[in-house]
């Protein structure tokens, strides 16, 4: 009963806030209602979704609210002298407890102010790192890991950019998910992935190490990074490395490099040069705009980013361990015995309990929770 106690009596005034969202709702209808709303696409998309957001956010305080009410009803009853009816009462109060506990978690993260970019679609780029063919054959592993999470949350998956091994993995593979808060999901998976395994090319049975490289990124658009054309060289460049026919036997690769930062982009997959071109461009804009967001998160504070992590490349955050059958989350402890089904995109619980610490520390540093 403490947490429950320690929310309803909570020195923020929660009622305030809820009433500030309830004020704003309303304004988003009236707004929703002018004959001229959808005259701008993209200022529309973004009032429907905080439209969306707003009456998630009403609802769940309304539950919340009625929740509270029933145990503090069930309690009454539970003291009462009525035994049959106080049974019936006590064995309802953990339901409901744990339901309450749920709806606090919901609340207060809707509470939170949000990332710009956790509505959008993310770029997700998985390079090979050391080890040889067995890293490049992991990168191929961890791409249709994510593309069955993506199946199984209803998002679209779309390659970028492929650069296959001769074994059959990826030396570096980029893709494209869309949806419904892809990003808000897959932003915790940069990092240096790591599998001990044993090799199909390993004669004596012993098991090896292998890294490879994920990179999240929120899709950008053209209003977060300007692309100057002074800023960009484009070299049109003959397609290669084992991928298929047309790869093979095309000269419609596309080269951009980013003068100012060194970034350099090429796209070979697309059957045309606009279309590797446009490819190109998607990938740098949102590259830059990673670079931009890694140098802002250095202004959070040294324990959240030991806790969830910076999202750096260079930071090793999971091991999947084959003879163990054991995937580990070095940020929040987390260990899974399930290695198969995490392998199959079965992420959820890493996803929770990863969204979980990160939602802990941003209360805290919002001063919605206690620390």
């Amino acid at each position: 009963m403490f947490r429950i106690v320690r929310f309803l009596r909570a020195d923020m005034d929660y009622s305030a806030l809820i009433e500030k969202k309830r004020a704003r709702w309303v304004e988003l209808e009236r707004l929703m209602a002018e004959p001229d709303f959808f005259q701008d696409a993209r200022r529309a998309g973004e009032l429907l979704q905080e439209h969306k957001r707003c009456a998630k956010l009403l609802d769940g305080w309304k539950e919340l609210q009625s929740v509270s009410q029933q145990i503090r009803e069930n309690e009454v009853i539970a003291a009462s002298g009525d035994e049959e009816m106080a049974l019936l009462a006590t064995e309802e109060l953990p339901g409901l407890q744990n339901r309450l506990v749920e709806l606090e978690s919901a609340v207060q993260y809707a509470l939170l102010p949000r990332d710009e970019t956790e509505d959008r679609d993310a770029l997700v780029e998985i390079r090979a790192g050391t080890g040889g063919d067995e890293a490049s054959l992991f990168a191929g592993d961890l791409t249709r890991m994510y593309q069955r999470f993506a199946e199984e949350k209803g998002w679209k998956v779309e390659l970028m950019e492929t650069s296959p091994s001769e074994v059959g993995g990826f030396r570096e593979v980029v893709f494209r998910v869309s949806g419904e808060e892809v990003f808000r999901a897959l932003k915790y998976e940069s990092g240096v992935h790591r599998v001990q395994r044993v090799p199909s090319t390993e004669t004596q049975g012993r098991i090896h190490t292998s890294t490879a490289t994920v990179a999240v990124m929120p899709e950008a658009e053209e209003v977060d990074v300007e692309l100057r054309a002074e800023d960009l060289h484009i070299q049109a460049t003959r397609s290669g490395g084992p991928g298929g026919q047309h790869v093979n036997t095309t000269d419609s690769a596309v080269q951009v490099t980013h003068l100012p930062t060194g970034i350099m982009v090429k796209c070979q997959d697309g059957r045309s040069q606009h279309k590797n071109k446009e490819k190109a461009l998607t990938i740098l804009r949102s590259k830059l705009l990673e670079a931009r967001q890694r140098e802002e998160a250095q202004k959070y504070s040294e324990h959240r980013r030991s806790l969830i992590g910076s999202g750096g490349r260079e930071e090793k955050i999971r091991t999947y361990n084959f003879p163990q059958n054991r995937v580990t989350d070095h940020r929040v402890g987390l260990t899974s015995h399930f290695l198969e089904g995490v392998m199959n995109g079965k992420l959820d619980e890493f996803v929770a309990e990863l969204q979980k610490a990160d939602m802990e520390e941003r209360l805290k540093e919002a001063g919605l929770k206690e620390g």
